[in-house]
């Protein structure tokens, strides 16, 4: 049913939005008349509790999407009905689409994914309003992630390529590149090859000249995700051994905050090495993924180690396997 219901959201339509988007003047910012007015004091709580709360650890943040959708409602709220300056209603707008971008990354890891396009899409509205280009340019690649993820890799293209020119920050830059090469790569293509290393090198590009004054969502953008997500690319494009080297050397290079991502690279890496049918450390690798992804409530992680356990039937006797496949079944 959720499939189905996600599915109304076409690629389309999602296409058609990136278009809008990128063709059209910002919003001028809405300021309502009526309702209560609303001073500072209660944005400024807003804005530090919601930084509080991206600022806890990863395994505490999976206790958190509660709280962060009774922000958003209370924001969202105070939007449509309190009366408010220009400049509040600029930092308003703003935090809505923060918001709104973090619930619908809990919503996706979840598999609630109307939900998240939904608060994605919802997000864009909020970063359109305030004029950030930027900020609505990473909710465009949020979305672009989501139909990658379905294997809709030509609408995750066009989204991309809509969003890029728009892109101001070198860290946004990087990720929106990377992300394009990593879905053309996954199309199979091999006559697009050069644009995926044409992707690849503009994104080690902006990430060399981005500085450490970057939007709050692409913040993390590191050398680590640069080296595993050019792994991935490159595993799709046939050259394994390049490919395990850089998603082995990105993960080493992830720093112990970001254990959600270091579950992911994991998992990238048992995949690399079973390309290479070394199934002991891929089994070594795969396990390790799986117990990270349960103690900090990562079900998006933990489902990338189970889609790899078929590949590992032909190496049943392999050191490492049956405990790995023990652990996947309790």
């Amino acid at each position: 049913m959720e499939r189905r219901t996600f599915l109304t959201i076409s690629g389309a339509a999602l296409s058609t939005l990136a278009a809008d988007w990128a063709g059209g003047p910002a919003e001028a910012l809405a300021q309502a008349h009526d309702g209560k007015p609303i001073g500072e004091d209660l944005v400024d709580f807003l804005e530090n509790s919601t930084q509080h709360l991206a600022g806890l650890s990863t395994e505490e943040r999976q206790h958190t999407p509660a709280l962060l959708e009774a922000h958003l409602a209370t924001v969202t709220e105070l939007l449509e009905n309190g009366r408010y300056t220009a400049a509040l209603g600029l930092r308003l707008h703003t935090l809505a689409a923060s918001l709104s971008q973090t619930v619908a990354w809990h919503a996706f890891d979840l598999r609630r994914h109307t939900h998240a396009s939904q608060s994605w899409i919802a997000g864009l509205h909020n970063a359109h309003a305030a004029g950030d280009h930027d900020m609505g340019a990473g909710l465009l690649g949020d979305l672009a992630y989501q139909a990658a993820w379905r294997r809709d890799h030509t609408t995750a293209a066009n989204i991309l390529n809509y969003a890029l020119p728009r892109v101001q920050d070198p860290a946004a830059r990087c990720l929106l590149q990377l992300r394009l090469a990593r879905t053309l790569a996954a199309r199979g293509d091999r006559s697009e090859r050069g644009a995926v290393l044409r992707a690849l090198t503009a994104a080690e590009h902006h990430l060399n000249n981005a500085g450490t004054d970057r939007p709050t969502w692409c913040a993390w953008v590191s050398e680590a995700d640069l080296a595993v997500d050019s792994g991935q690319a490159l595993l799709d494009l046939g050259d394994t051994s390049r490919a395990h080297q850089l998603i082995s050397e990105g993960e080493r290079l992830l720093p112990p905050a970001r254990d959600k991502t270091k579950g992911v690279f994991l998992a990238y890496r048992a995949a690399s090495y079973l390309d290479l049918k070394e199934p002991e450390p891929a089994a070594a690798a795969a396990t390790q993924s799986l117990l990270l992804a349960r103690r900090i409530g990562a079900p998006r992680c933990a489902r990338l180690v189970d889609d790899l356990l078929p590949r590992f039937d032909p190496y049943a006797r392999a050191q490492g396997v049956p405990e790995l496949l023990q652990l996947a079944a309790a």
